[in-house]
């Protein structure tokens, strides 16, 4: 991962859609939805209401909302996610929660580009 170019930080609150390039990091809390062919990474102490449609995810905090990653999710200790995944890959470090569904492999990512509702099972 390469270094940070935006950070949004502890104390902070943000609502809406939010594009980037590079790598951006929540510390604070955001709501509503995010999309990026790069790297998000939620921090410790952060709360992410959201649908994540991103290249790279490294939870660290609390998101609640459904990730669709082009590359890889990360799940590490204290981190909790409450939502489903479509990813090729993902990683959960032992101390992390993850309480929903995933879909992994070529065939889930192209499932869910014919139907975008795919990640929303189960919730």
């Amino acid at each position: 991962m390469g270094d940070v170019n935006t950070l949004v930080g502890r104390g902070s609150h943000f609502e809406g859609k939010m594009t980037f390039e590079g790598v951006v990091r929540i510390d604070g809390s955001y709501s509503g939805e995010i999309v990026s062919d790069d790297t998000l990474i939620i921090g410790e102490g952060a709360e992410v209401r959201a649908e994540l449609d991103v290249a790279t995810v490294v939870i660290y905090g609390i998101v609640y909302g459904n990730i669709r990653a082009s590359n890889c999710v990360e799940l590490h200790a204290p981190g909790h996610l409450i939502g489903n995944i479509v990813a090729p890959q993902l990683v959960v470090e032992r101390g992390a929660v993850f309480d929903g569904q995933c879909r992994m492999g070529v065939d889930a990512w192209e499932a869910a580009d014919a139907d975008p509702d795919v990640s929303d099972e189960g919730l």
